[in-house]
């Protein structure tokens, strides 16, 4: 057992940390049969198969969240600075706007869909 002294927070702490000794290595276990093949993953909206066209700008997802609300719809046009949609991350709803004026020209997400960083979520043409 090693004691160490830990300040966090302006609290001082003493603690005991027991230093663990690396095991023998284990005998490699023989191979397991092939697992299942892995499920079809599910389609992307019918919208998001097209690739975005030369001049059109793209809103890609900031941060991880879920889609609550989709506000505008395909064909409306959109001024930089007007809600898309509403994305949910860490408990908060964050508005989604349009990085510059255009037509809407495709949603590659629906409400409730789940969003990664990067993701494109709307093209604006």
């Amino acid at each position: 057992m090693k004691k160490f002294n830990i300040t966090v927070n302006g609290n001082a702490y003493e603690v005991e940390i027991e230093e663990v000794k690396a095991a023998a290595p284990v005998a490699a276990a023989a191979p397991k049969a092939a697992p299942a093949a892995a499920p079809a993953p599910k389609a992307a909206p019918a919208a998001a198969a097209a690739a975005p066209a030369a001049g059109d700008n793209t809103v890609t997802a900031p941060m991880p969240g879920k889609i609550v609300k989709l506000v505008a719809s395909v064909g409306q046009a959109v001024n930089a600075g007007d809600v898309l949609l509403i994305l949910e991350a860490m408990k908060m709803q964050n508005e989604i706007t349009a990085p510059s004026a255009g037509t809407v020209k495709s949603f590659a997400v629906n409400a409730g869909d789940s969003v990664k960083p990067g993701q494109t979520m709307v093209v604006i043409g």
